[in-house]
């Protein structure tokens, strides 16, 4: 059984820049594909960024240009970098990593406001 500690998150205001982090444990992360999701309160769970095992990454629209998925292979370790935040990106935070089982993180809120 993978476990994951994710991490990062809070208030911050618009304009302003988050990190967050998910670290796993076992020894297969290199070979895992990470996804980051997103659920607003009363919105439906959306991807916002994925990192597959052959490099490829992919944003949605909604936050193309201002977030930033890395991993750290050596660390076990998934980023999700945020900048330039606006209040419609308040939401809870969540990473899903695996392949082809899939695990995910407990989430995190991150609160856009002045």
């Amino acid at each position: 059984q993978v476990q994951i500690a994710e991490s990062g998150g809070g208030v911050v205001q618009p304009g302003g820049s988050v990190n967050l982090s998910c670290t796993t444990s076992g020894t297969l992360f290199r070979v895992y594909a990470l996804y980051w999701y997103r659920q607003a309160p009363g919105s439906q769970r959306e991807m916002v960024a994925s990192l597959l095992r052959n490099g490829s990454i992919s944003y949605s629209d909604a936050v193309k240009g201002r977030f930033t998925i890395s991993r750290d292979d050596e660390r076990s370790t998934t980023y999700l970098r945020m900048q330039n935040l606006r209040p419609e990106d308040t939401a809870h935070y969540v990473c899903n990593i695996g392949g082809p089982k899939f695990y995910w993180g407990q989430g995190t809120q991150v609160t856009v406001s002045s």
